[in-house]
């Protein structure tokens, strides 16, 4: 059934399935998980927190549209700011440092207060809704956090809202009125365009972070430069710039900014297994600033990556002795720890991961520990999980599970047919849906004889089925004309594995 609802920004009816209760509840929900997933809370420096939330708040309060506005600095080098539903907001770190007044700020913030305010990220849902029939998403990439391609599960549907490319109509109804709000709040309207400018000259010439961050969902444009220009007539000349006031808040974040770029060198360099460069890059990012957790989580990745588990168990102590409630320590720690069999430790430290983030990770490693044990349904909950998640972490953990469940629940993983060929015999078929080869397979099925009798018969296949393969069977039996058989797998298991005594 479709939906109206006024615009609380603009006044215009728009098409919505969403209720604002909804969308309040997605941001509360999902802003924390966001977080984990993005790089965590920028603890380094509370201060600046603090003053990026005084400056939203007094741009939020120009919209007149009242919602639970929080505001939270990321600990992330990506240049990149998002809203979820219900004005939960953020900004990167990495944006923060290529901005030079309070009024460029105010015009971030401006922009993405209009798109919570004007339900935005709602409206493209409700789009979803129609053109998909529903809007569901299990997983999302934390590949801008720097620890590569980690699938995080649970923050799903806000990952895909925070992400998404916004139309063009949005962008610029964000702009028009972020512009208005940050001039009403005593800004002036000239950072917009100062703003603008300068991401159209990054975007030009700038790495690709740039292009997977802001620029991924908020794209800049020379339009969009021109027509910030054309609104600065309409609207009061003047208003504070705060170059020094930013520039003061920002100092500590500028004075560590070396150290960041040494760590974020170094995250590189262990994506390309350069495990020695990437130590060397730790190791300099710590010298120049030791209080960062994230660079002796780096110090431990590379230990890990060189099975050096012990010493990996050291650093990522000394990360959570500094920041306690980061998911990634305790993840990679659990997994340090279950490579030194210290299973309690490891089950410990990889359930305290995912009451902050769910991941794809930790779900596999907590399966392998539970398989290890006997608690097999456990084990099975965890790697169905990560089946979700997709990608070469889901296709292992898919490997794990037939391998464990397919014995128990072989009709979940091998197919079956049957009916009567063109001589009235009874065929029966299946086919391998797993990546293994499985043997030992055999179908109940049931089927009318030829005198009209409902007859139950079992039918076993010898040999291997090899994955995504079909074997067909000839059972003999004449079935009744027009008849119709059902059937079900009953036994299989993974070729690999002993025969049932």
């Amino acid at each position: 059934m479709a939906g109206c609802s006024v615009n609380p920004v603009t006044g215009d009816r728009d098409f919505m399935l969403v209720s604002s209760e909804q969308e309040l509840a997605m941001g509360e929900q999902n802003y924390l998980p966001m977080q984990q997933s993005q790089g965590g809370v920028y603890d380094v420096d509370p201060v600046l927190t603090e003053y990026v939330s005084t400056v939203g708040m007094k741009v939020a309060n120009q919209s007149g549209v009242e919602m639970p506005y929080e505001f939270v600095v990321l600990n992330n080098s990506v240049p990149n700011a998002w809203a979820l539903p219900g004005g939960k907001i953020a900004i990167n770190r990495g944006l923060l440092t290529e901005m030079n007044s309070e009024a460029e700020l105010a015009a971030v913030l401006g922009h993405e207060v209009t798109h919570a305010a004007a339900r935005h990220s709602a409206q493209q849902q409700s789009r979803g809704m129609v053109t998909q029939g529903l809007v569901v998403a299990t997983t999302i990439a934390a590949s801008d956090s720097g620890y590569g391609e980690l699938a995080a599960i649970g923050a799903g549907l806000a990952g895909q809202l925070t992400l998404m490319k916004y139309g063009r109509d949005a962008e610029l109804e964000s702009d028009k009125y972020g512009m208005r709000y940050m001039s009403a709040a005593g800004y002036d309207p000239r950072g917009a365009v100062t703003l603008q400018e300068t991401f159209v000259r990054l975007s030009e010439g700038r790495n690709e972070d740039w292009l997977s961050g802001l620029f991924a969902s908020h794209p800049p444009s020379q339009a969009r430069v021109d027509a910030n220009r054309r609104r600065l007539k309409n609207l009061p000349e003047g208003g504070i710039a705060g170059e020094d006031t930013y520039a003061a808040a920002m100092r500590k974040t500028r004075e560590v900014l070396p150290a960041y770029e040494a760590y974020d060198d170094g995250r590189a360099a262990l994506g390309e297994k350069d495990t020695e460069a990437a130590l060397a890059l730790a190791n300099k990012a710590l010298a120049l600033y030791p209080g960062e957790a994230h660079f002796h989580a780096l110090r431990g990745d590379v230990r890990l990556m060189n099975e050096q588990y012990d010493m990996a168990v050291t650093n990522y102590n000394r990360a959570i002795n500094r920041r306690n409630e980061f998911f990634y320590y305790f993840l990679q720690r659990g997994i340090a720890q279950r490579e030194l069999q210290q299973d309690d430790a490891a089950v410990a430290d990889l359930e305290r991961s995912l009451d902050y983030l769910p991941t794809a990770p930790a779900h596999l490693v907590l399966g392998d520990i539970k398989a290890g044990r006997g608690d097999i349904d456990e084990a099975v909950n965890h790697y169905k999980v990560v089946v979700k998640s997709g990608g070469e972490v889901g296709k292992a953990a898919y490997q794990r599970l037939v391998n464990l469940d397919l014995s128990r629940q072989p009709a979940s993983y091998v197919a079956s047919a049957c009916g009567a060929d063109a001589n009235g015999q009874v065929t029966v078929q299946v086919r391998n849906d797993t990546p293994v080869a499985v043997t030992d397979v055999e179908v109940q099925f049931r089927y009318v004889d030829s005198s009209g009798a409902q007859q139950q018969r079992a039918q076993s296949f010898s040999g291997a089925l090899e994955p995504g393969k079909v074997a067909t069977a000839r059972t003999g039996l004449t079935a009744y004309p027009s008849t119709r058989c059902e059937a079900i797998v009953s036994r299989a298991r993974p070729a690999d594995s002993p025969s049932r005594p």
